[in-house]
């Protein structure tokens, strides 16, 4: 088969196949945390992006702890992730990153695909992100078809803890990261116009455990050490030292027993969202110095888990150069690709850490994602695969060279 140049690249995207695939990949549960649904996609997967040059693997998931209610920790479970390497040789090389867990658990409700109306499919996964998924095979396939394929080598990543913060795969990203000229992550639109999520924050999750000491709270209540009071503190010092440049969200705080006894343990669980590395680091100091405080002045002790696992994304001259390659590739196939900066996160964060350029909403076009309104408008599968593939045809032309 002839080679085919920059002009023809999506003249094979079977937009057809694409849909049926996203189809079918939805009607498998994949939540985070079903790792029997997870092995199951994977191996559909795997199947899938055999058609790519390359070799397939599955990857066992990094350990992973997180503290129980009553204090301990605990491993976690996970599932496997794929990884694809294809001219792993070649002197320009990509990464492609996706994942394929979504927010809704086995036991969640809204399991089934619904037409809401023609061209508009909803579904657990569909923009976020099978549908992406989808998009990164089809483009992939159409390069291979280009004359300058053998050109570019490329990396492809679909971990199973996007949705849960990258955890179990932060490592297998930042390993897969490096020396790659840029990167491409398949999370959906940031609208459902096509704009893409320039700029980010970062975020970070914690869970303080408070050990306090019991006591009955009529006899002796000046004996004990409120666990609950030194966590409600804690919560109030947080919140002020909030900024511009950064928030915090106390999410939950467990603890505590019958209304007669001084509690003497506590679990609070909060969220960061930093603005920049300057915002992120100085929030780790200060959380030092208000948890030292806390336990001097409630005379507690305090356990601290977890910390930042996506730091911010600021968009550099390089990453802007992909932004406007991007743009460029749009405009030759009549799409208008504008971009726009957001408070999420995603494994564009841990990429762009790594300092390779990446734009990470290269997915599908639709909305309402982490709800049972999630939709996907279905002509975008073959829109945005065509301006992948254009994108990676280009770079392997030097574009960013």
């Amino acid at each position: 088969m002839k080679p085919r140049n920059s002009d023809q690249i999506d003249a094979r995207i079977d937009a057809g196949a694409m849909l049926d695939q996203v189809r079918s990949w939805c009607e498998i549960n994949t939540g985070t945390a079903n790792v029997d649904g997870l092995a199951k996609q994977a191996a559909i997967l795997a199947e899938a992006f055999s058609a790519l040059p390359g070799e397939v693997e599955l990857v066992d998931p990094a350990p992973v702890t997180a503290i129980a209610a009553d204090g301990s920790e605990f491993e976690k479970a996970h599932g496997q992730h794929l990884v694809l390497r294809v001219r792993p040789t070649a002197n320009r090389r990509i990464l492609l990153t996706g994942h394929m867990d979504t927010v809704f658990p086995a036991d969640h409700h809204f399991q089934k695909l619904t037409w809401l109306e023609d061209g508009v499919l909803n579904g657990p996964g569909v923009a976020d992100m099978k549908g992406g998924i989808a998009v990164m095979l089809h483009a992939l396939m159409a390069f291979e078809e280009t004359a300058s394929a053998g050109s570019l080598g490329y990396d492809v990543m679909l971990n199973s803890d996007e949705e849960t913060g990258s955890l179990a795969s932060a490592d297998l990203i930042a390993e897969m990261a490096r020396g790659k000229l840029a990167a491409l992550t398949y999370e959906p639109a940031a609208l459902p116009d096509g704009t893409l999520a320039h700029a980010r924050g970062g975020t970070g999750n914690y869970s303080i455990t408070f050990s306090g000491k019991s006591a009955h709270a009529g006899r002796n209540p000046h004996e004990g050490r409120n666990a609950i009071v030194a966590a409600a503190d804690l919560i109030l010092k947080l919140k002020g030292l909030e900024r511009e440049d950064i928030t915090v969200n106390p999410a939950k705080l467990e603890g505590g027993g019958p209304n007669n006894v001084v509690p003497d343990h506590a679990i609070l669980r909060f969220n960061i969202r930093p603005k920049s590395t300057e915002a992120m680091e100085g929030f780790d100091k200060d959380l030092s110095a208000l948890l030292g405080a806390i336990e001097r002045d409630h005379e507690v002790s305090t356990h601290r888990h977890g910390g930042v696992t996506r730091p911010p994304k600021p968009v550099d001259e390089q990453a802007q150069k992909l932004f406007d390659l991007v743009r460029e590739c749009g405009a030759e196939l009549g799409q208008v690709i504008n971009w726009q900066s957001t408070g999420g996160v995603c494994d564009g964060n841990n990429i762009a850490a790594c300092g390779v350029p990446v734009v990470d909403t290269m997915g599908v076009r639709g909305g309402s994602i982490h709800s049972a309104d999630e939709f996907l408008i279905t002509d975008s599968l073959a829109e945005r695969a065509a301006l992948s593939a254009r994108v990676i045809d280009r770079v392997s032309q030097g574009a960013l060279n």
